[in-house]
């Protein structure tokens, strides 16, 4: 008699509104992996303390972590998580590593996949409805709008070939490409089992 199956975890990477959470959604519902996007932890701390300061990076560091162990130690297939991976910055190449460990540390599988899309395509993804309704910090669009060419501008937010070649990684450009269009593709590319 056998256990559970190892748990899997999917990163999907990208800058802001590069379609992350919405090729998300499409991935979990081919997979039954569950969709953990990163605004689940950055507006319910916004909730109490200010973006950035330290109180709010504890707490966003803290419950990621949990809901990673809690979910590699499950029954359950496995996770995706969005993140915004700015590639010049070592804390988060670090911070992935730590997340990646803790389904690695129970034999489970670690995927990466990069999204990239065009800037215009992403300032015009930033206003969608489905991006507004689940992250309630993206409803100022002003103040949206200018974080997400502030980031542009101030970090690496796109991969740059780096990662080509190794089979846990895969860039998909996204510009002209659907949610299921990507979801498709990752699913092949990865071999995932999809739901009968």
């Amino acid at each position: 008699m056998s256990g559970p199956a190892a748990p899997m975890l999917v990163f999907l990477v990208g800058p802001p509104a590069v379609g992350k959470m919405t090729v998300g959604h499409a991935l979990a519902a081919r997979t039954g992996l569950r969709l953990f996007h990163n605004h689940h932890t950055i507006d319910l701390a916004l909730r109490f303390f200010a973006y950035g300061t330290p109180p709010f990076q504890r707490l966003v560091s803290e419950f990621r972590r949990r809901v990673f162990e809690e979910v590699a130690a499950s029954d359950l297939p496995g996770l995706i998580f969005t993140y915004v991976w700015a590639f010049d910055d070592p804390r988060d190449a670090a911070a992935v590593a730590a997340w990646a460990a803790i389904f690695e540390a129970r034999g489970g599988r670690v995927a990466y996949v990069e999204l990239q899309a065009t800037q215009a395509e992403r300032l015009r993804r930033n206003t969608t409805e489905l991006r507004l309704a689940e992250k309630p910090f993206k409803r100022d669009l002003d103040a949206s709008r200018r974080r997400l060419l502030e980031d542009d501008a101030r970090f690496q937010l796109d991969s740059r070939g780096a990662f080509d070649g190794r089979p846990d990684w895969l860039r998909l450009e996204t510009t002209a490409l659907s949610a299921d269009e990507a979801a498709e593709r990752i699913v092949a590319h990865f071999g995932l089992t999809p739901l009968a």
